[in-house]
């Protein structure tokens, strides 16, 4: 009886440890050169978002990154929120595909937006996904990442 304990015991060990030696591992795509008009350009594109900070309550606020459109449009909107007072800057940073990379600072009003040119498919040919970071400065010098996203390109069809 004993025997048929440790033999499930040490199977269960067996499965746990499997369990986490299975994901894949995540392939950031290279830089393909420049692109006519680009205000930077990096060795490699980085696509992989990463964490967002923790606003506090009383300097909350929302911005939201649309789903990139047909025509390839990103758009990102300040929603306001408790902390809108507060709100001095707001920096917008899309990386494409190719390592080009695009800022543009939104307005601090309730409602005001920016329009960024994501990449596009060509024809029914999906496009490559580009990476949207969103930073919210203060008026006490503190600066919040809120939002850091991907958005696929997606056809009319």
């Amino acid at each position: 009886m004993n025997a048929k304990h440790l033999v499930s015991v040490i199977l269960m060990i067996v499965l746990v440890a499997a369990c986490g030696c299975t994901g894949t591992p995540s392939v950031t795509p290279p830089g393909t050169g420049t692109a006519a008009g680009t205000q930077a350009q990096q060795a490699g594109a980085n696509l992989v978002p990463g964490p967002t900070d923790k606003v506090p309550d009383y300097n909350a606020v929302t911005v939201d990154v649309s789903e990139k459109e047909y025509n390839g449009i990103i758009t990102v909107t300040f929603q306001g929120g408790m902390g809108q007072i507060h709100v001095k800057r707001i920096d917008v940073k899309m990386t494409k595909y190719d390592g080009t990379v695009q800022t543009a600072t939104v307005d601090t009003k309730k409602g005001d937006f920016v329009e960024l040119q994501g990449t596009r498919g060509e024809g029914s040919l999906r496009g490559q996904p580009d990476r949207v970071e969103v930073s919210v400065t203060m008026d006490n010098g503190q600066t919040y990442k809120v939002a850091d996203v991907l958005r696929e390109y997606r056809s009319r069809g």
